[in-house]
């Protein structure tokens, strides 16, 4: 298929790449940053534009990757008429793109997404549009890119984007506030990166309740009082350490 990407940030560039590494044509990339629109164009081997009125109207398949925030105005800045366009965000419904052509949908990538990376990452994707042969194009070419596609609708999606903030955003906070924790207290928080890497393979093929470990669930009061102890310089880990021993034990 031919591909205009409108974005040129992380989620553009991966998509970008994950097509052209499928046997797919970027066309062209459409932003707003001309030097980051450069970047990615030169990447992919494609021409940019930072006129949305100059977008290429000879795509296949304009995808919309932008902020979720810049998607509430897209319909004011985008007019595709009939050409499918599909936005990838987890919590936005497709409507948003209901006036911006007579074909739309949704390409969520549920992925955390960084154009740095030199390996692209392993994708499902989570798919919807407007009509079923809208929603069949996608899955044809959203197939070509993952081995994991699913349709989902707005609501469905939404709260796979919410199961995505628990796993993902929170719990790489945890690790933030471990790290932390280790330099304030001259640890070295690479100690614990093999035990990251080996719980997070374990639940690939058990359930994470099956595989819980620690003092809450052995229900040993005495190493809990000991933490909390050692956490007494450090309140916000107090609470947390509290909150998520008392969610563990009244499972």
């Amino acid at each position: 298929m031919n591909i205009v990407l409108i974005g040129s940030g992380n989620a553009a560039t991966v998509l970008g790449k994950k097509s052209i590494a499928a046997g797919h044509e970027v066309l062209q990339v459409a932003g707003r940053n001309e030097e980051a629109c450069a970047d990615i164009a030169s990447k992919l081997n494609c021409t940019f534009t930072i006129n949305w009125n100059f977008i290429d109207p000879l795509a296949d398949i304009y995808i919309v990757a932008i902020s979720d925030t810049a998607l509430s105005a897209v319909h004011e800045q985008l007019n595709l008429d009939r050409h499918l366009v599909v936005h990838t965000a987890g919590a936005v419904s497709k409507e948003v793109l209901k006036t911006v052509s007579k074909n739309y949908g949704v390409l969520y990538p549920l992925q955390t997404l960084r154009k740095e990376n030199a390996v692209l990452p392993e994708i499902p994707f989570l798919i919807d549009a407007n009509t079923a042969d809208s929603i069949s194009l996608i899955k044809d070419f959203a197939e070509t890119l993952s081995t994991h596609v699913q349709v989902a609708d707005d609501e469905r999606r939404k709260k796979i984007h919410l199961a995505a903030v628990l796993v993902n955003n929170f719990t790489n906070h945890l690790y933030a506030l471990a790290e932390k924790f280790c330099e304030a207290e001259h640890l070295d928080f690479k100690l614990l990166l093999p035990l990251i890497t080996e719980t997070s393979e374990r639940i690939k093929t058990n359930s994470p309740s099956e595989v819980q470990t620690g003092p809450a669930v052995r229900g040993d009061e005495a190493t809990i009082d000991m933490h909390l102890q050692l956490l007494k310089k450090y309140p916000q880990l107090i609470k947390l350490y509290e909150m998520f021993t008392d969610s563990i034990q009244s499972k």
